[in-house]
């Protein structure tokens, strides 16, 4: 998979993978908007690109989708499974954490936070 004429050269390979040149922005974060089938001023809004960025980002997208769809994939997984490895890590500093007695003084807040839980697990 390589860029396509001069008009696309705006996506290049770094070591975060494909990216929009000039940006930190990798097309694996367009794609999670292309998947959610977000309209394209909604992605360009949210992800601060120009027009012709977007565009480019896009078409390259179409036009190798099968291996930009692989590479997401494979993106995706390795971003589970370095969650859940830093979830597996830090289970005790969490549960010890949890247990801890609220602050003084913030004993109200607390309530006010587990009563809001409560409310948005019911709806789940």
């Amino acid at each position: 998979m390589t860029p396509l004429t001069n008009k696309q050269t705006s996506i290049i390979r770094t070591e975060r993978g494909l990216t929009i040149a000039g940006t930190r922005i990798t097309l694996y974060d367009v794609m999670d908007y292309v998947i959610a089938s977000y309209p394209p001023k909604f992605i360009r809004a949210m992800l601060d690109l120009t027009e012709k960025q977007l565009n480019d980002a896009l078409s390259y997208i179409e036009t190798y989708r099968a291996e930009v769809e692989e590479e997401y994939n494979f993106v995706l997984k390795e971003t589970e499974e370095l969650r859940q490895y830093y979830e597996e890590q830090n289970r005790e500093r969490t549960e010890r954490i949890a247990a801890k007695p609220p602050k003084l003084g913030k004993e109200a807040i607390r309530v006010k936070l587990q009563v809001e839980r409560a409310k948005l697990e019911a709806r789940a």
